[in-house]
């Protein structure tokens, strides 16, 4: 197992970690009177820079496995040998098991689109390039796509103070085990697929419900992650439709407490 090295009390610019708003004014957090924090982080992988994340200060090392993971540079927890967070939660360092060591380190900056404006990717290095595995598609009751429904219009702390922020929950058998918040959906998304990851969740059994919606590069971080379902509150895009059917994943949209449109 991988070993964890992060902070207890670690602080942001004088304020906890763990705080992702502020009030406006000096006037108590609450309703529209709240600022979410946007904060950014580092994160190099066997000593190489290989993404600046701009985030919200919560779930740190759950984005970092999680993206990891989403984005085809590990497959399971057994893949990373160290993940160490910073005291400021600046710089997180992650070092691969030998299987997973890079071969190549040809410079390259990708920009992440739409919400997670600041996000970079500085290397490609440590994915490993494969195409992902077709899903297996698990049975599912409707009732708990519109029990996810009304949780992330309930159970989303972070929003209901700032209105800024991006929800993902993860639901396995009908349970809701986790619900993420950040100020960028695709990282939203990550920290569900981290806390799966540190808790040995079975993703191959689970669902991912998301605020935002769903174009190909979110898609295909379910698909990667192995999650055999995937729903929204918001639509599919039409490229978006056609890869769930490629890799069999359940692509559910439009999904509130007592409706849902499945795509694929």
């Amino acid at each position: 197992m991988a070993k964890i090295i992060a902070p207890v009390e670690p602080k942001l610019n004088q304020r906890p970690l763990t705080m992702d708003y502020i009030p406006v004014s000096g006037c108590p957090a609450s309703g529209d009177k709240a600022l979410l924090v946007e904060h950014e982080m580092e994160v190099f992988i066997n000593d190489t820079l290989t993404y600046r994340l701009t985030c919200s200060p919560n779930q740190l090392p759950e984005l970092v496995l999680g993206r990891l993971l989403s984005e085809g540079v590990i497959s399971r927890m057994e893949d990373v040998e160290i993940l160490y967070l910073c005291q400021e939660g600046q710089r997180a360092r992650v070092f691969l098991t030998a299987a997973k060591s890079a071969t190549g380190t040809e410079p390259y900056v990708e920009t992440v689109p739409s919400c997670c404006t600041g996000n970079r990717t500085f290397s490609h290095c440590f994915a490993d390039g494969r195409e992902p595995a077709p899903l297996h598609p698990i049975p599912y009751d409707p009732a708990w796509i519109f029990a996810l429904s009304r949780a992330i219009d309930s159970d989303t702390p972070l929003y209901a103070m700032t209105r800024s922020a991006h929800s993902c929950i993860l639901m396995r058998q009908g349970e809701i085990l986790v619900c993420s918040e950040d100020i960028g959906r695709h990282n939203a998304m990550d920290k569900a697929l981290g806390w799966a990851l540190l808790h040995q969740v079975p993703l191959s059994e689970c669902i991912l419900y998301t605020s935002g919606r769903l174009p190909v590069d979110m898609t295909m971080k379910a698909i990667r992650a192995g999650v055999p379902i995937l729903a929204s509150k918001a639509l599919p895009t039409d490229k978006a439709v056609e890869l769930a059917k490629t890799y069999h994943l359940t692509l559910i949209g439009a999904a509130h407490p007592d409706s849902m449109q499945i795509f694929s």
